[in-house]
């Protein structure tokens, strides 16, 4: 299957998007790294979740909408560099939106995001309210720990 430009834009722009439940971080707890993936209603009955990744360490933080039949259709990443399929390198901070020719691979730099990384619950609310995403529930800063052995 493939996913159109009229329908990408129309899933990102629905603002019947809702996720209810609460948003728990999980991972080894011998790791700095933490993440997450909770499905999305709508009263299209879009098929997608959110997948979300954490990393204290690399300093590195990323929210997906993924299409549970193409893939990320939509991103935000913070940490790392990005570059384009024309060559063109994206900064740190940048988004990355569905395009049939190129699917996810091209990003842009955001002037909506005003977080850093290592804010991830801020981020996320940013990040709901440019992709117009109800998020009901709470979601908790990640814990990431290290454990260190004896």
């Amino acid at each position: 299957m493939t996913l159109g430009q009229q329908e990408y834009k129309a899933i990102i722009s629905d603002p019947n998007k809702v996720i209810r439940e609460n948003i728990l971080w999980e991972g080894n707890p011998n790791s700095t790294s933490r993440e997450f993936r909770i499905d999305v209603e709508s009263d299209e009955g879009y098929p997608i979740f959110v997948k979300g990744w954490y990393n204290s360490s690399s300093g590195k933080l990323s929210y997906a909408i993924i299409h549970r039949t193409v893939g990320r259709i939509h991103g935000l990443d913070l940490g790392a560099d990005h570059r384009n399929p024309d060559g063109k390198l994206v900064g740190e901070k940048h988004k990355h939106r569905w395009a049939p020719d190129y699917r996810d691979k091209c990003a842009y730099v955001p002037e909506d995001i005003t977080e850093t990384w290592d804010r991830p619950v801020a981020v996320w609310r940013q990040f709901c309210a440019e992709t117009r995403l109800t998020h009901s529930g709470a979601m908790q800063p990640p814990v990431t720990q290290r454990v260190l052995p004896l």
